[in-house]
């Protein structure tokens, strides 16, 4: 007797799966049309720089002033601005050069130091100092120049580049910055683990803090780079002599010329001078900006 054996179905779920829907992000066409304005109005002035600076000096007043002339003169406006008057313009960059790594370097430094001191250390006159930075960073710095010039005549470094050296190394609100950032970053059970172990407060600060504190450093280092890179009215009152110019001082000289009894009109060297001098600001937020963007974003996130 044979008996037919059935195969066994396996059971079926009946019940619909629900999908989860994925909610897209809302697209407000006003928010969308207030950011393209902001865009177009930031990137206007740019592209203007950098098609003017193709035009030769007949083709700049020749030529619409977004449109491009007939002749193509890049090169030779760089050319040109690099070897106008005895190749002051390199001079100028030197200088600048100069001014922001011993300035700016200096003042994220010292802005570091000052800043977790005040983060991670009590001591009597603490909240009088809190009061002295928050006041220095409402003060603008155009109004510290004349009596920052008085001060320097009176010490005989009016133009020397310790004129323009050592007033940017003091930044207050790149230590304001460091202050609130080193709060945050560096916890203090972190420091007490540290000097447990037997490290002293330079090592600790060096070698322990110092790598938690780069975001933060960064940030503050591009601020004073670029206040470095664009000062203006500090060295205007303080250098006499060309050959210690930065690139603001000498271009706006290059531009005042044209007015004065005898002088050359070189608005073409003006404007590529201009675009050579934002390139390497541009350069430097481009390889530095996820470093700077974590350090704005650095303690809006409560743990």
């Amino acid at each position: 007797m044979s008996v037919a054996v059935r195969p066994v179905e396996a059971p079926t779920n009946t019940t619909p799966v629900r999908r989860r829907s994925v909610r897209r992000p809302r697209r407000s066409p006003t928010l969308t049309l207030l950011t393209g304005i902001v865009l177009a109005y930031s990137l206007f002035p740019l592209a203007w720089l950098v098609i003017n600076a193709t035009k030769s000096r007949d083709g700049l007043f020749a030529s619409f002033g977004l449109a491009f002339a007939d002749d193509f003169a890049l090169w030779d406006n760089i050319v040109e601005t690099f070897t106008y008057a005895d190749g002051i313009f390199l001079r100028w960059l030197v200088n600048t050069v100069l001014y922001v790594l011993v300035g700016a370097v200096g003042a994220t430094f010292l802005a570091t130091l000052a800043g977790y001191g005040l983060a991670k250390f009590d001591f009597p006159g603490k909240r009088a100092v809190f009061a002295v930075v928050i006041g220095a960073v409402a003060v603008p710095g155009t109004a510290l120049a004349v009596p920052t010039f008085l001060m320097f005549s009176q010490m005989g470094l009016t133009n020397t580049p310790w004129s323009v050296i050592i007033p940017s190394l003091i930044t207050p609100f790149g230590l304001y910055l460091m202050w609130t950032f080193a709060a945050e970053a560096i916890p203090d059970e972190l420091l007490e683990a540290a000097r447990v172990d037997g490290a002293g407060e330079f090592r600790t600060f060096f070698r322990v803090c110092l790598p938690l504190l780069a975001p933060g450093i960064v940030t503050v280092l591009l601020f004073t780079m670029v206040a470095t890179w664009n000062n203006f009215f500090l060295p205007l009152i303080m250098l006499r002599d060309a050959q210690w110019y930065p690139l603001t001082l000498g271009l706006y000289t290059w531009n005042k010329q044209a007015s004065t009894a005898g002088g050359e009109a070189v608005f073409h060297l003006v404007i590529t001078g201009s675009l050579l001098t934002i390139l390497p600001l541009l350069a430097a937020f481009l390889l530095l900006q996820r470093y700077w963007q974590s350090g704005l974003a650095a303690g809006s996130v409560k743990q």
